[in-house]
């Protein structure tokens, strides 16, 4: 019989409705239970492309002995993460402060009223069980124990990461980022790329800054570890050669075996970042990427109604990485007389590569399309060529039986996808990636806002509506932003400002100038939390603070700026002490030292002088234009013909016909 999970839609939920385990979803009737009871509460939380989630599941949410442990002594909740990542937020900081370490699955034991008292995250079954007869015991015999340790850890959870208000300061220069910068670099691996440590993580937001910094400093030790980090991770088998779209990370130090997941929010931000550094440094295997990961998107992410699903498993079958591996028999078989190029091109072995034997994870050389050189391509005859072999590979492992699809459609990776799209058509020039992202746009604006005007974090279904967090409100921003500077329709900025309002109005905390993770109008939880950190994805805070930035330029409010300079400078003293978790109020930083370029083209026409002037690489800028005043930096500039200006700390330029002229103006 299935438990209370059968009337969800999270996959990730889902799966485990069949449980002998007694589950219920988060909400009132586990919460009333457990009160009514008097039973610890088990919090156990984790996501349906999660590899370790489905061990612990087998190993011991299957089992009955355990089940019946569990089902005896406990209330016991599932949650998806990626559905309540406000719960995620609070349990994993209990469990940090608890073990000094975190992931998932993760597992927090409670009491009746959902404070924690224990955590973990996976745990062998016997582990499982005996930890769990330990704390029924307890809380049967000594319940005061739990109580006073519960008080305490939640007093700690609720002040974690809150920040004094510190003084603005009157500028920042640049040992402001170099004090940022100067310990970071200790941390490069010189040889393979990234950060000295295992398993690798591609971290985008990391390198976008680096490249940056790095361009904008004029340091070229930086810009070559940013390049040498883009090429190792294009390289490696943590890049998906055949259908494109990149893994979670490596297992290893050198890129190649991945962990086999593949999330929505990494390959957005992927996207961008292999888009700007192509910008920065035109690299055919950069285009590739960004070419490859985006069909991906298209074929195997997309709703019928344009919205971008979470995720692809890491098993299929039961076994990690099966659907994305291959044999050397299979690729002779499949490619006939031009195996033996590919077999040197992916690295395949007889043996194979990897832990399974005679397996293969596919990955290539950072110099291995010299190989078209040496069998007498052309540049264009080998991209032909490779992608005709790609396919028909796609086509062989498309029989398989594949993993694993999350098909959340959540607001904030939807954003971020947006985005991805919107950045390679500025780069690439390729209608079609246009199309994709106002098509998405649309599918946010139908299916993913509130009654109220805000925006919910996921479609609302089964009559379940799950307001918008912060960072579903930060990367719509950024999204609506990045649509209008492709496209001058001031439609996007406007409905920016609107949500940035709501923002205002709902999440920010006057008295000690932060923006909490939840809405004011949300389920009150046992904390309300800020997210400041960076982490694989941008925090929600210090994306908030960008676009407060970028559309008091645009809009020249002066309310929106100084409220984002009183959120940057609470951050700026933490930044020093650990530059990778601060990547994104470094990208801030970095144009509160060199500014900002406002670069207005206007008149008819203004499409073809964007477009040159995207094949340049500046790294600090914000563009605006087209045919209308209704802005203020607009205002009495748009003429018959096409006319540019740069703009730079309330000073413009006198207008100039062309991108030559304009590139002089910035670098002047």
């Amino acid at each position: 019989m299935a438990n209370r999970l059968h009337n969800e839609t999270s996959p990730y939920l889902l799966q485990h409705q069949h449980n002998p385990v007694e589950w219920y979803p988060w909400g009132e009737e586990a919460l009333a239970k457990a009160r009514a009871e008097n039973k610890l509460i088990i919090v156990s939380i984790g996501y349906s492309a999660c590899h370790w989630c489905h061990v612990m599941e087998r190993e011991s949410f299957e089992d009955e002995d355990i089940a019946a442990v569990m089902n005896r002594y406990f209330v016991s909740i599932k949650v998806d993460r990626e559905e309540r990542p406000d719960i995620d937020q609070l349990y994993m900081i209990a469990v940090q402060l608890m073990t000094n370490q975190g992931g998932w699955p993760l597992n927090c034991i409670c009491l009746p009223d959902s404070r924690p008292i224990y955590g973990g995250t996976y745990f062998r079954p016997a582990d499982w069980k005996n930890v769990l007869l330990q704390l029924a015991e307890m809380w049967r015999e000594q319940p005061e124990v739990a109580i006073d340790y519960a008080q305490r850890l939640t007093e700690g959870i609720q002040q974690s990461e809150q920040l004094p208000i510190s003084r603005i300061p009157e500028t920042y220069s640049l040992p402001d980022l170099e004090a940022i910068v100067s310990p970071w670099r200790r941390l490069f691996d010189k040889e393979e790329g990234g950060h000295r440590r295992v398993p690798k993580f591609p971290m985008p937001n990391n390198w976008l800054f680096l490249l940056r910094y790095g361009v904008l400093t004029k340091d070229p030790e930086i810009i070559e570890q940013v390049h040498l980090t883009l090429r190792k991770i294009a390289s490696g088998g943590i890049y998906d050669h055949v259908g494109g779209g990149f893994a979670r990370y490596s297992v290893d130090g050198r890129w190649h075996i991945p962990h086999f997941e593949k999330m929505l929010y990494d390959n957005a931000q992927l996207v961008s970042l292999y888009t700007e550094a192509w910008q920065h440094r035109p690299t055919e295997q950069y285009k590739r990427v960004v070419t490859e990961t985006l069909e991906w998107v298209q074929r195997e992410m997309t709703s019928p109604q344009r919205g971008f699903y979470c995720a692809l498993d890491a098993d299929s079958e039961g076994v990690e990485g099966k659907f994305y591996t291959f044999q050397r028999a299979e690729i002779e078989h499949v490619l006939g007389e031009d195996a033996e190029l590919f077999i040197r091109y992916f690295g395949v072995t007889e043996t194979g590569n990897w832990e399974e034997e005679h397996t293969n994870v596919l990955k290539i050389d950072v110099d291995a399309d010299k190989m078209a050189q040496e069998a007498g391509f052309s540049a264009e005859e080998w991209s032909t060529y490779l992608a005709a072999g790609k396919q028909m590979l796609l086509d062989y492992r498309n029989k398989r039986v594949r993993p694993g699809l999350d098909n959340k459609q959540l607001t904030s990776w939807n954003a971020l996808m947006l985005k991805g799209f919107v950045d390679a058509f500025r780069v690439f020039d390729v209608s079609e990636y246009l199309d994709c992202a106002l098509n998405n746009a649309a599918f946010i604006r139908q299916y993913l806002y509130a009654d109220d005007g805000g925006l919910l974090h996921q479609p609302a279904t089964n009559g379940k509506l799950l307001r918008g967090f912060l960072d579903d409100y930060a990367f719509c921003l950024e999204a609506y932003v990045a649509l209008y500077e492709a496209t001058f329709d001031e439609t996007w900025l406007y409905e920016a400002k609107r949500l940035l309002n709501y923002v205002l109005d709902h999440f920010y905390d006057r008295p000690t100038t932060s923006f909490y993770y939840t809405s004011a109008l949300a389920e009150q939880l046992i904390a309300r939390k800020q997210e400041v950190m960076d982490n694989v994805i941008p925090s929600s805070t210090s994306s908030i603070v960008r676009s407060l930035n970028r559309l008091g330029l645009i809009f020249d409010e002066q309310r929106y700026t100084d409220v984002a300079s009183q959120v940057l400078a609470n951050v700026v003293p933490q930044m020093a002490a650990y530059g990778s978790a601060y990547s994104n109020w470094a990208i801030q930083l970095l144009e509160e030292v060199f500014g900002c370029y406002e670069i207005l083209i206007t008149g008819p026409g203004w499409q073809m002088i964007r477009r040159e002037l995207d094949t340049a690489y500046i790294p600090n800028k914000l563009i605006l234009g087209g045919t209308n005043e209704g802005l203020p930096l607009l205002t009495g500039r748009v003429r018959d013909t096409v006319q540019a200006y740069v703009c730079h700390g309330k000073t413009c330029s006198l207008p100039v016909d062309n991108v030559d002229a304009l590139l002089q103006l910035i670098t002047q």
